[in-house]
């Protein structure tokens, strides 16, 4: 059984900058087509060359390599790690991208909370399971029953710097969210660095990557269909975007 964790890139979607899409329909596309053919072939072809007059529909979109359900690769969080440069998304290791999964529900955490070492401890006793390296560890909120809702953006408990620190010392390369953000709402990190000053507060368990090299997905969908704690398999390859601090990613659960 193959289970969909991923969200939909489209129109209208709650990013801070929108991805925008624009079809080209049959008839567009014969236009288009012939138009292009013409121009590099220097020869007049039109959309009624095309059989009834129809050609390849299309797509044209702008979008944020973070928008939609995506993979951080660790030159999203710093330039260097431990005197060597972060890797960018077309080098993360495949191997990193298909192994074992485990699910941890933080459903009974309020939106904004912190999950910590603790919880994180707590989830894996309730399960009676212990992480093994290169586990992908999938961290159940329920936020993703709020996309293209108001309040999506700070729906989720998010993970906390020692939370991720703990999942990663066990020898975890990529750990994913069904929320917006991995860490918590950006509302409660401003307002906690507002009233501290302190800018630890300010995407704690992202920053974890500057000292530990590792990956997380974010906006993820359905973990709430997958039937088991463990026992499955998780693919997670990102788009290969050269240079880039992430990828767009297809995200799916082998039960």
């Amino acid at each position: 059984m193959l289970i969909d964790l991923s969200l939909p890139i489209k129109n209208n979607t709650p990013e801070p900058e929108s991805p925008k899409i624009k079809y080209f329909n049959h008839i567009e596309g014969a236009k288009n087509l012939s138009a292009a053919a013409s121009n590099i072939f220097k020869t007049q072809i039109t959309e009624k060359d095309f059989p009834d007059g129809r050609g390849l529909a299309n797509e044209e979109i702008i979008l944020d390599t973070h928008s939609g359900t995506h993979l951080d690769a660790p030159w999203h969080f710093t330039s260097q790690i431990n005197g060597k440069k972060a890797i960018t998304v077309d080098e993360i290791p495949l191997e990193w991208c298909y192994n074992d999964g485990v699910l941890l529900d933080f459903r009974h955490k309020q939106q904004g909370d912190a999950i910590l070492q603790i919880d994180v401890q707590k989830a894996l006793d309730k399960i009676n399971y212990k992480i093994k390296p290169y586990d992908i560890v999938l961290i159940m909120t329920g936020a993703d029953k709020y996309f293209e809702k108001d309040n999506y953006f700070s729906a989720h408990s998010g993970m906390s710097a020692e939370g991720t620190e703990y999942i990663l010392k066990q020898g975890v390369k990529i750990l994913g969210i069904d929320a917006w953000g991995f860490d918590r709402p950006a509302i409660n990190m401003l307002q906690d660095f507002l009233k501290t000053k302190d800018n630890t507060f300010i995407f704690p368990a992202h920053f974890v990557g500057k000292k530990i090299e590792y990956c997380h997905i974010e906006k993820l969908a359905n973990l709430d269909k997958i039937p088991k704690p463990f026992g499955f398999k998780i693919i997670c390859f990102p788009v290969k975007i050269e240079k880039a601090s992430a990828g767009w990613c297809r995200v799916v659960a082998i039960i």
